[in-house]
């Protein structure tokens, strides 16, 4: 297990995705296949580049039932943390 700085607190992951340079629809799709590997109630932390992909991990969270606990922008960057349902 892994850890994050978010927001002053440190919020625990269990696995990470490395979905830089990647775009639509391929972060999502491999946040799908990891999240599938993980037990419900584990975090997944997704890095990506893509504009786009904030829009789109909040349809994946709404239409998965999956929880979107956080996205950040840093930069040209962004992390997310899902949640497995």
């Amino acid at each position: 297990m892994s850890d994050t700085i978010l927001e002053n607190e440190i919020m625990e992951f269990h696995k990470e995705l490395d979905a830089r340079g990647l775009n639509c629809p391929l972060p999502i799709l491999k946040a799908k296949k990891a999240l599938s590997e993980l037990q419900s109630g584990e975090v997944l932390r997704i890095m990506a580049t893509d504009p786009g992909s904030v829009r789109d991990f909040q349809a994946f969270a709404k239409q998965t039932g999956n929880a979107l606990l956080s996205h950040v922008q840093t930069g040209r960057e962004f992390v997310f943390l899902m949640q497995r349902k």
